[in-house]
C-alpha cells in the first residue's frame, strides 16, 4: 500500500519550488559541502571573470560568444545538480505539508484527579498543553490529541490520517497494541490514555521533521564516496594543471575556458550533482512504504542486512493468541480447572488473559474473595496468578508450573504432560494452572500465523537474508510454529537478554542484524540491532529503541525496507559506475581539441569525427550538464531490484550503466557537436 501523502516527482507546485531552491544553493557555504560541485562552482566564477576581461580588451582567451557559452553551460551544470537536490528535498516538504493538515490544535479531555467532590474531573485543555504522564479521555468520535498509551479500555480507531489505510485497527490497554498517535480518530467505544511525550516531540512531529529532511545526514557510504569524489576531484585539478607546461612545450595555445572545460568533463559531476538526491529519495520511498526512518543509514544498512530477527506475537501470528480448550487433570473436574483458571486472570489485562474468561462464559465478580493479592506475569517467574486467604493460584508455562509443584513435593500429572505435548507439537500454547501447588489441567491457547508468511519468507530467502523466530514459547511450540511460518531458525523461551545475546553473537561474527518487535520487552533488542524496526501499533518503548518504525504493522514489511536499501546501494553504485564511465568519451573529444592544432595526429583520436576544437569542447560541456536532469528521475525512483543474487545484479548494472555509460557519451556528444556545429 502507497502513502496516500506521496506527491507526484513531476507537480507543477513542487518543480517551480526545486528550481527557485536551485539559484538559492547556489551560495558557497552551501556548495562547499559537495566538493565535486564546488569545484564547479569556483570554475564557474573564474569563467565569469574571463568573460569580464574579454569585455575589457583581452584578446587570448578567443571570442566573448564561445566564453559566455562556456560560463552559461557550466551555470547550468550547477542549477541542474542543485535542482536534483532541492526536487528530492521538495518532495519531502511537501509531504510534510500534507501531514501537517492532521497535526491540528485539538482539544483534549484531560483528567484532573480527586476534584473539589473527591472524584476525578474531566476538563477541555488544548494538546498543546498535555505533557507527559498526564491522562485524558476519548470517546467515539474524538481525535486523539497527542501519543500515548491506553491504561483503561479498549477502542476501535482510525489511523487512515497517518498510515493512508482505511481500514480501522483495535487498540486496548495491556499488551502490545495500547500505544495510540496523536492525529487518529477513536471510531467506537472510550479509552483512557496516559501521554508519553512532551510538547513537540510527538510522533507526527518527528515524522514532519524527517520527511522534511532536517534531521537527515550523511550515511558512512555517503560519506566515503564523497571523500572519493574530493580525491578523484583533486587528481584532475592536478592533471589540468600539469598540463600547462606540456602545453607551453608544444607550443600549443590553451585557453582557460579549454581548461576549465576539460577539468569539469573529467571529474565525476554525474554522481556529484546526484549523490544528495540519491539519499533523501532512499528516506523518501521508505515513507511512501509507510515506513518512518529516522535516519538515511539505517535504510542503508537494510540493503547489507544477514539476519532478521522477528518475534512471533504480533509479528508473524496475528498477536492474540486465542484461548480454545481445558483440559482438566485425572480426578479433577472441569468446572474446579475453569474456575481456577478464571481467578488466576482477573488482573490479567493481555488479550490471552482476557480470552480465558471470554471462553469459560464467567464473570470474575461473581466469585466472592476476600482481599486478594494479584500476582502479575514477569519474564523470570513466567507465571500469574492471584492468593486469597489460604489458596494459592496460578497459571503459567508447563516448566514453571511443573517447578513449582514439585518443590511443593507434588508429582506432575503425566497425563497433563502429554496434553501440554500434544498442545505444543500441534503449534498451540499450553498453560498450566495449579491451586495450592497441585496441578489442576492445562489451557490450550492458539496462534493464528498472518496469511502469506511462508511466501514473502521464502522470498527473504532468495535475497539472502536468515530469518529467526523469537519467542517465549516451548521449544515443540516455537518448532511447529516456525516449520509453519517457514523461518529459517527459532528462538524458543527466550528472554529479552536472549535477544540481545544472539544480535550480538551474529555481529560478532561480521553480520548485519535487523530486529523487528512490538512489545516492551523487544525494546533492548531494538536498540542493539543494527535495523530496529518497530511495529507502529507497539509500546512506545518499542517505537524508541528502533531507528524505523513501520506504520502498517506488517512484519514482512522489511522485504520493501531491504528491498529499498538496496536500491539505495545499487542506485548509487550504478550511477558512480556510469558517471566514471562517461569520462572514456569526453577524453576522445576534449583532448584532441586542446592539442589538434600543433599535434595533427591526434586527428585519428577524434573517433567521433567533431566538427572543430571548439565544437568539441562545447558539446562535452554540454553533454556534461544536460546528463544530471535526465538522470534525476532514475535517482530519486532508484534501479530497479530483483532478488537474483549479487553477482546477477552486478554483472546486469556492469553491462548496462558500466557499457551505457561509456556508449551513451559518445552517441550525445555526436549529435550535440552536428546542432552546435551549425552555429560556429
Amino acid at each position: 500500500m502507497k502513502n496516500k501523502n506521496h506527491v507526484s516527482l513531476f507537480d507543477s507546485a513542487l518543480m517551480k519550488g526545486a528550481l527557485k531552491q536551485s539559484f538559492i544553493k547556489l551560495n558557497p557555504k552551501n556548495m562547499y559541502k559537495n566538493p565535486v560541485m564546488f569545484a564547479v562552482e569556483i570554475g564557474t566564477a573564474v569563467m565569469l571573470l574571463v568573460c569580464a576581461s574579454i569585455l575589457c580588451g583581452e584578446k587570448e582567451q578567443g571570442s566573448f560568444v564561445y566564453n559566455l557559452t562556456v560560463f552559461l553551460i557550466l551555470f547550468a551544470t550547477l542549477l541542474f545538480a542543485n535542482f536534483a537536490e532541492a526536487l528530492a528535498e521538495a518532495r519531502g516538504k511537501a509531504q510534510a505539508d500534507s501531514l501537517r493538515k492532521t497535526r491540528e490544535e485539538t482539544p483534549a479531555k484531560k483528567i484532573f484527579p480527586l476534584g473539589e467532590f473527591k472524584v476525578d474531573e474531566i476538563k477541555i485543555v488544548s494538546s498543546a498543553s498535555l505533557v507527559k504522564g498526564d491522562v485524558f479521555i476519548c470517546e467515539a468520535g474524538d481525535i486523539i490529541p497527542t501519543d500515548g498509551e491506553i491504561i483503561e479500555g479498549i477502542a476501535t480507531i482510525d489511523e487512515s490520517a497517518i498510515t493512508g489505510e482505511s481500514a480501522p485497527v483495535i487498540r486496548e490497554s495491556g499488551g502490545d497494541k495500547s500505544s495510540v498517535t496523536g492525529g487518529t480518530k477513536v471510531l467506537s467505544d472510550k479509552i483512557k490514555v496516559q501521554v508519553t511525550t512532551e510538547p513537540g516531540e510527538n510522533f507526527l512531529d518527528k515524522m514532519i521533521a524527517l520527511v522534511e529532511g532536517a534531521s537527515r545526514q550523511k550515511t558512512p557510504n555517503e560519506i566515503a564516496l564523497t571523500i572519493l569524489l574530493a580525491a578523484f576531484t583533486l587528481i584532475f585539478i592536478i592533471v589540468c594543471v600539469t598540463l600547462k607546461p606540456f602545453a607551453d612545450y608544444a607550443h600549443t595555445p590553451i585557453t582557460i575556458a579549454a581548461f576549465i572545460s576539460l577539468f569539469v568533463c573529467l571529474i565525476p559531476t554525474t554522481i556529484g550533482g546526484l549523490l544528495s538526491a540519491i539519499g533523501i529519495a532512499g528516506m523518501d520511498r521508505a515513507l511512501r512504504a509507510n515506513v518512518i526512518t529516522k535516519s538515511g543509514k539505517a535504510v542503508e544498512t537494510a540493503g547489507d542486512i544477514d539476519v532478521l530477527l522477528l518475534d512471533k506475537t504480533g509479528t508473524i501470528t496475528i498477536g492474540n493468541r486465542k484461548a480454545t480448550h481445558f483440559y482438566a487433570a485425572d480426578g479433577i473436574e472441569e468446572q474446579q480447572l475453569i474456575k481456577s483458571a478464571v481467578l488466576s486472570s482477573m488482573a490479567d489485562e493481555t488479550p490471552e488473559g482476557k480470552s480465558i474468561i471470554e471462553l469459560a462464559g464467567i464473570n470474575p465478580r461473581d466469585y466472592e474473595i476476600n482481599n486478594p493479592t494479584y500476582i502479575k506475569f514477569t519474564a523470570e517467574t513466567r507465571s500469574s496468578g492471584i492468593n486469597f486467604g489460604d489458596t494459592r493460584i496460578r497459571k503459567g508455562a508447563y516448566d514453571a508450573i511443573k517447578t513449582i509443584s514439585e518443590k511443593a513435593g507434588n508429582i506432575f500429572p503425566t497425563e497433563v504432560a502429554e496434553k501440554v505435548r500434544i498442545i505444543s507439537s500441534n503449534g498451540g500454547t499450553p498453560l498450566v494452572v495449579s491451586q495450592n501447588e497441585k496441578v489442576l489441567g492445562v489451557i490450550e491457547l492458539q496462534d493464528i500465523i498472518k496469511t502469506g508468511i511462508l511466501e514473502r519468507f521464502e522470498r527473504l530467502r532468495k535475497m539472502g537474508v536468515k530469518t529467526v523466530m523469537v519467542t517465549g514459547d516451548n521449544p515443540l511450540t516455537a518448532k511447529f510454529i516456525a516449520q509453519k511460518a517457514g523461518v529459517d531458525d527459532f528462538i524458543a523461551e527466550a528472554k529479552p537478554e536472549d535477544k540481545m545475546n544472539y544480535i550480538k553473537k551474529e555481529q560478532q561474527s561480521g553480520k548485519l542484524v535487523a530486529m523487528m518487535g512490538d512489545g516492551t520487552n523487544d525494546a533492548p533488542a531494538l536498540a542493539q540491532a543494527d535495523v530496529g524496526v518497530a511495529m507502529n501499533s507497539g509500546t512506545q518503548a518499542a517505537k524508541e529503541a528502533g531507528n524505523m518504525v513501520d506504520l502498517d504493522n506488517d512484519p514482512t514489511k522489511l522485504i520493501e525496507i531491504v528491498e529499498i536499501g538496496k536500491q539505495l546501494l545499487m542506485t548509487r553504485g550504478t550511477l558512480t559506475t556510469f558517471s566514471i564511465a562517461n569520462d572514456v568519451a569526453k577524453y576522445f573529444a576534449i583532448v584532441p581539441a586542446l592539442f589538434i592544432a600543433s599535434i595533427p595526429a591526434l586527428q585519428g583520436l577524434n573517433i567521433m569525427n567533431l566538427h572543430s576544437p571548439q565544437s568539441a569542447i562545447l558539446s562535452a560541456v554540454i553533454f556534461n550538464a544536460i546528463i544530471i536532469p535526465v538522470l534525476i528521475p532514475l535517482a530519486l525512483k532508484g534501479v530497479a531490484y530483483k532478488p537474483i543474487g549479487a553477482s546477477a545484479i552486478l554483472q546486469r548494472n556492469l553491462l548496462i550503466y558500466g557499457l551505457g555509460g561509456i556508449i551513451i557519451p559518445f552517441i550525445g556528444i555526436k549529435l550535440i557537436d552536428l546542432f552546435v556545429s551549425l552555429f560556429i
